[in-house]
């Protein structure tokens, strides 16, 4: 991966392919590689005649760490994404985020809309406008000693995931504290550009996508059949729609 500086952190990415720039940004406790190389999107977008743009995200990857959670709020992560839009020249591309990615996504789009061609929320629907719970939970389990002592099920399955992609579960803590910020209904309807709100029907993370879609005015629902929010990641029927949803350019 390449490395360039966002106000001083170090950030990973990646190009690949030629076309239409598209930005892809991970969900929590992933990565780049995790997210999108390793479920086929990067292959997907770059045969259908895309540019690839991916990156670690601050605290995951190959990125710069910290440990303060006001290092992780929503817009200055989304600023990562505007400088590296700005590092390689890219004036106005799609961006695709998944569940804290898309988030991200959404407050890139809502401080640069002009920057954001089409976007695609997807492993978050109406927890985008409502929040997604208590995040104390999940960094107490990204600190503990032993996972198998997690009681909560679903911090659990965070911290496995953890494990998995090999993070720094110290940064990972400070990231959840202050990664999930709410974004309400009636900033979301100031969004003009075409946006794809993509669900599995078995995810309890992300809630339903019909209330997100309804805020945005552009905004259209996918639902990825029987798919719960670590499966749909790379779903075909995920994939097939998003490039239903890129062709034609608006």
């Amino acid at each position: 991966m390449s490395v360039f500086s966002s106000d001083g952190v170090d950030i990973a990415y990646t190009v690949e392919g030629e076309g239409d720039p598209i930005l892809l940004i991970h969900g929590f406790a992933s990565n780049a590689a995790t997210n999108w190389k390793d479920t086929g999107w990067i292959r997907w977008l770059t045969g259908n005649g895309f540019r690839v743009v991916t990156f670690d995200n601050r605290g995951h990857g190959a990125s710069g760490k910290l440990y303060e959670p006001d290092a992780y709020a929503g817009p200055v992560m989304a600023e990562d994404a505007r400088r590296l839009l700005d590092h390689l020249g890219i004036a106005r591309a799609d961006v695709m985020g998944y569940s804290m990615g898309a988030r991200i996504a959404a407050f890139l789009a809502l401080a640069h809309p002009e920057r954001v061609r089409r976007a695609i929320f997807a492993g978050l629907g109406a927890n985008m406008i409502h929040g997604v719970g208590d995040p104390q939970p999940i960094a107490d389990a990204l600190m503990a000693d032993d996972p198998a002592a997690v009681v909560d099920a679903n911090a659990r399955g965070f911290r496995i995931f953890a494990d998995q992609t090999k993070s720094d579960r110290l940064a990972l803590a400070a990231c959840i504290k202050a990664s999930r910020d709410r974004i309400p209904g009636d900033e979301l309807a100031t969004l003009t550009m075409p946006v794809l709100v993509a669900v599995g029907t078995d995810d309890t993370i992300a809630g339903p996508p019909g209330p997100l879609a309804d805020a945005i005015p552009r905004a259209i629902t996918l639902d990825i059949p029987g798919r719960d929010h670590m499966k749909a990641v790379g779903d075909r029927v995920f994939k097939d729609g998003v490039l239903a949803f890129l062709r034609p350019a608006p």
